[in-house]
């Protein structure tokens, strides 16, 4: 800075800025928000002065200290010299504070340049204080000598976090916490790693958090560490005490692992299942490697971190032999294990094709699963990819690929018990990228992704056994892109690549008619490349299939293997042609799309690509279109029961009205005639990230909008009529909608739904998401978009999902559990679809961010895993009720939301209104209060209800007559036409029912809980 400082007694101001007491109390709060309990340290004890060792920047040739005792005058700016210290890089200067034992201090070059801690001046006591970086610390720099009493050196590993800077805030034992932000770990250590030694006093271990001198802390998952005295290491949030140093030089490891023993092999079709006891090793044991002998091709190696490995596809009444050795992160084997032998038999029967549930989809509630993180059944198909370790999934034992349809098969009866009738999983296709564990990065579309399924657990199991329990499995599908590698069967773009030195560890070796198979990982172990060069290669699958130095043949991508002036995060050149883009030339225009959006309520939101590993197709495409109505047809044939439709605003709306919707209808009638095949519930994500009810007045980019067929018609040309449907729909506006009375009770009347105009595409309901913040917000804002919607009871309707909370918030909702359940009452009781994010009903992981992608580990998001929470067996008698239930599920089904929950689904089974009906709150007052009516004279129903959360509501010129609660089971005798219903209690509810000729009141439904009283 350039102005000079101006002092008083008060408050020392330098270049217009104060410290006031807000400075602390911002430090205060800074330290309660990243989850550290901490004290701010007290005064030192008296002393008469104060040595200070400063680390000025490297340009500052002259040091000046400026400073002021407590309650004492400031020296003559510009203050006095400091002197260069012992070691290099400090400066230090011993002051006379005389009584006083805290001054305020800053620091200039002589020349004008000031470092007055960004206008908040540094505030020291007395002893041996440093200051460097914008950080006060203690202790002599230049010793090399731990202070007096115990000491410890704590080593910080930051390869995961990628941080700079880090910052030891510590606590010794009886101790004060250091100033906010603590020290700097600046003592000399080795790549990836910081250190610093701490004089802890008489104590012999401390308290620790990290951060990155810029707000972002490490404390253990607001646990803290707890570190000893002597050597400590951090390392991905797992503590080593007593550790060896990290930097030392580590001798080379000659020695193999132990051999393997106790090696079986057993088998169950064509499928061999090898086990055996773990190898030790004087390091530590990285992984085994089989040989398999028998059978064509043989030999053939396999590779696996675990100690079994299941062998599948093999050909039947054939023998086969395994050995296994073990290996280390040294690359040394261990001798081959004595043989194992099995032969197969027949191949298992193909689990015939299955049928979709039927019946209105209103019926259902649905629990959205991510099927990797959810639970896992086998531990053989576990895996990390490429960025296992640094995500810091790897230090937790936590790999992206965890949960199965095996373990999903083995918790079905924990989502019956919740009283779910649905679950909607992540997409199920082969995927095809480092971090693919959530599946929206399709490869191959006609195949099911090997990570998910076992032995006797494939998809079509899945779909069968839940069938069998009347659970439905609506598929999430992808038809707007696929992985950035593109899409087998349609296109697969050549890319450069080379083993130059610098990419080998990248590019696997080519093997003729090797093919792409995540379950086949690299296991750092290549004796052709570095350590660090394993490194990295490690939980890459084969690419052999992708790359290519010399340019091929047809190449359409631009400057084919010229440098791009970029260079990796790694340091290493890269080449146009090496990773995929729009803008290349890599793709074809007749199959992808050529441009990035740069408008989100824009037509090229419809027509470019939305990231750099999603290939966006070229939907109006023929060949395009034919490939993914083939593909998702496939998925028909099994036997889901609807489709979740990923990215649905970005491909145009005359696309899936003219091609996408007419196809799968088509098919879906010839599979189960017309009036069942409108039972297949498909409903789209128009992610309009808005509070309001059209996007930013653009239709196109509307959920609502997407429910409606065309007015008009287009050009034969699909590329042609989306833009003219755009422009004319664009033209039209807001105003220039159709409006819609089929989710709106005619008075206290249903009747019947016009669905003339209806698209076939239903939607989940992204105005109540995002005003969700309280539900009395969404209840309103849905209510308003409802008359534009085709038929809003069939929105899907939840609070947070995979991708955002409320509000577009990157957190789970943190509401409270009271919030919780006035959420779940209405979702439960209003219009729609109600739908729970897995984990929802304990507030798993509430405030969590929900995706960081790979810099971060996933236990930390929302997209955790909840195998540990749902531990254990369990049996659903009925929808909502428990069977039997042992372990951690038992104590999970016994949390307060969850009991809220089951009520619900039991009291909305068990009230056609409430699945069905259309609504109204004419005549209604009260803050979230409506009336509901499902009539079918067919089947003889009728059903009438009046509905209020979580306060008082009077309902008026409703049909006289005997009304039963169906949470308490109070009954009301209406003479006059008005009902008013006292009720308090956040997500407290009343569910009051007319009992019709025919349609008795069902009284009381479930026990009390926590909510429902």
């Amino acid at each position: 800075m350039s102005a000079s400082p101006v002092r008083n007694m008060a408050t020392a101001v330098h270049n217009g800025q104060t410290r006031p007491l807000r400075a602390l109390l911002s430090a205060m709060l800074c330290l309660a928000l990243a989850g550290v309990i901490a004290i701010m340290p007290g005064p030192a004890a008296a002393a008469s002065t104060v040595t200070v060792f400063y680390r000025p920047s490297s340009a500052w040739t002259t040091v000046n200290i400026h400073y002021a005792p407590a309650g004492g005058a400031w020296t003559a700016v510009p203050g006095v010299a400091m002197a260069a210290a012992s070691c290099a890089g400090w400066v230090t200067r011993t002051l006379d504070l005389g009584t006083a034992t805290t001054a305020q201090v800053v620091f200039n070059n002589g020349s004008g340049t000031w470092d007055n801690n960004s206008g908040r001046n540094y505030s020291i006591g007395t002893g041996i204080v440093t200051v460097s970086g914008g950080v006060i610390g203690s202790g002599d720099p230049c010793s090399a000598t731990p202070p007096p009493g115990n000491s410890a050196t704590v080593f910080y590993n930051t390869v995961s976090r990628n941080w700079t800077t880090v910052n030891l805030h510590y606590a010794p034992d009886g101790q004060p916490w250091t100033a906010v932000p603590g020290v700097r770990m600046d003592a000399p250590a080795c790549a990836g790693w910081v250190r610093k030694t701490v004089s802890l006093g008489a104590a012999t271990s401390m308290q620790a958090v990290f951060n990155n001198n810029a707000g972002t802390w490490d404390n253990n998952n607001g646990n803290n560490y707890r570190l000893q005295a002597g050597v400590s290491t951090v390392r991905d949030g797992v503590v080593t005490t007593n550790a060896a140093d990290p930097c030392a030089a580590v001798p080379p490891d000659t020695i193999p692992p132990t051999v393997p023993g106790n090696v079986t092999a057993t088998a169950d079709h064509v499928t061999i299942t090898v086990s055996w006891t773990a190898s030790t090793d004087n390091r530590g044991v990285t992984g085994y490697q089989l040989t398999r002998t028998g059978g064509s091709p043989s030999p053939v190696v396999l590779t696996t971190g675990a100690t079994t490995y299941a062998d599948g596809g093999l050909a039947p009444q054939t023998t086969y032999s395994y050995t296994v050795k073990a290996l280390d992160a040294a690359a040394n084997l261990s001798a081959a294990s004595t043989s194992a032998t099995a032969t197969t038999s027949t191949a298992p029967p193909v689990p015939p094709a299955g049928r979709m549930l039927g019946g209105d989809p209103r019926k259902e509630s649905i629990y959205f699963v991510l099927t990797a993180r959810f639970n896992d059944g086998d531990s053989s198909n576990n895996r990390g990819g490429s960025q296992h370790v640094r995500s810091g999934n790897a230090a937790l034992n936590d790999p992206m690929f965890r949960g199965d349809f095996k373990g999903l098969v083995e918790k079905l009866d924990y989502i019956k018990a919740l009283g779910f009738s649905a679950i909607w999983i992540t997409p199920v296709v082969l995927n095809r990228s480092d971090y693919d564990y959530h599946g929206y990065h399709g490869w191959d579309f006609y195949r099911v992704d090997t990570r998910l399924e076992s032995p006797g657990a494939s998809y079509q199991d899945l779909i069968n056994t839940a069938h069998a329990k009347g659970l439905k499995i609506y598929q999430d599908i992808v038809l707007n892109h696929s992985s950035r590698w593109g899409a087998k069967g349609l296109y697969v773009p050549p890319v450069w690549g080379a083993k130059d030195g610098q990419w080998d560890w990248l590019y696997s070796t080519k093997e003729t008619g090797r093919q792409y198979d995540p379950m086949a990982e690299h296991q750092g172990n290549d004796p052709a490349l570095t350590p660090a060069q394993n490194e990295l290669a490690k939980g890459r699958p084969y690419n052999g299939d992708l790359w290519s130095t010399a340019e091929p043949a047809g190449n359409t991508c631009r400057n084919w293997g010229t440098p791009t002036g970029f260079v990796s995060p790694e340091g290493f050149t890269i080449r146009n042609c090496q990773w995929p883009s729009p803008t290349s030339g890599m793709f074809p225009a007749n199959l992808y799309h050529q441009c990035w959006i740069g408008n989100w309520e824009g037509e090229d939101a419809r027509s470019c690509w939305l990231h750099d590993d999603l290939a966006d197709f070229n939907t109006e495409d023929p060949a395009v279109q034919s490939y993914l109505i083939g593909a998702y047809n496939k998925y028909i044939d099994m036997g889901v029961d609807g489709f979740r439709i990923d990215t649905a605003v970005h491909v145009p709306r005359v696309t899936w009205n003219r091609r996408f919707l007419p196809a799968l209808q088509q098919h879906l009638t010839a599979k189960y005639g017309a009036a069942e095949a409108k039972n297949f519930y498909i409903f789209g994500e128009v992610a309009a990230f808005v509070n309001d009810k059209w996007n930013r007045g653009s239709v196109n980019h509307s959920a609502q909008f997407f429910t409606w067929k065309e007015r008009r018609d287009y050009s034969a040309n699909d590329v042609t009529a989306a833009l003219e449907q755009y422009n004319y729909e664009n033209g039209l506006g807001p105003a220039g909608q159709p409006t819609s009375a089929n989710a709106f009770l005619a008075g206290n009347s249903y009747h019947s739904p016009d669905y003339s105009q209806f698209s076939g595409m239903n939607i989940i309901d992204m105005r109540m998401h995002m005003n969700f913040g309280d539900a009395g917000n969404a209840f309103r804002n849905g209510k308003d978009s409802d008359d534009s919607t085709n038929d809003a009871t069939f929105n899907a309707v939840y609070v947070d999902s995979h991708d955002f909370g409320p509000n577009k918030s990157g957190m789970r909702y943190t509401g409270g559990t009271d919030a919780w359940a006035e959420n779940m009452s209405l979702m439960w009781t209003f219009r729609g679809i109600p739908t729970l994010y897995y984990g929802s009903e304990i507030e798993f992981q509430k405030g969590k961010q929900i995706d960081c992608g790979p810099t971060c580990p996933l236990a930390n998001t929302g997209r955790a895993y909840y195998g540990d929470r749902i531990a254990g067996t369990v049996t659903a008698a009925d929808y909502g009720v428990v069977g039997t239930a042992s372990g951690a599920v038992a104590s999970t089904l016994q949390q307060p939301l969850v009991k809220h929950l089951q009520r619900l689904n039991q009291i909305r089974r068990a009230v056609p209104a409430l699945q069905m009906g259309q609504y109204s709150t004419e005549g209604v007052s009260g803050p979230i209060a409506y009336k509901r009516r499902y009539t079918d004279a067919g089947r003889g129903i009728d059903s009438f209800a009046l509905v209020t959360v979580s306060a008082s509501s009077t309902f008026t010129g409703i049909p006289n007559g005997t009304y039963v609660d169906a949470v308490t089971g109070d009954v009301q005798t209406v003479t006059a036409g008005t009902l008013t219903v006292s009720l308090s209690g956040q997500g407290n509810a009343r569910v009051y029912v007319l009992s019709l000729p025919g349609n008795p009141a069902p009284g009381k439904i479930g026990t009390g809980g926590p909510y429902l009283q």
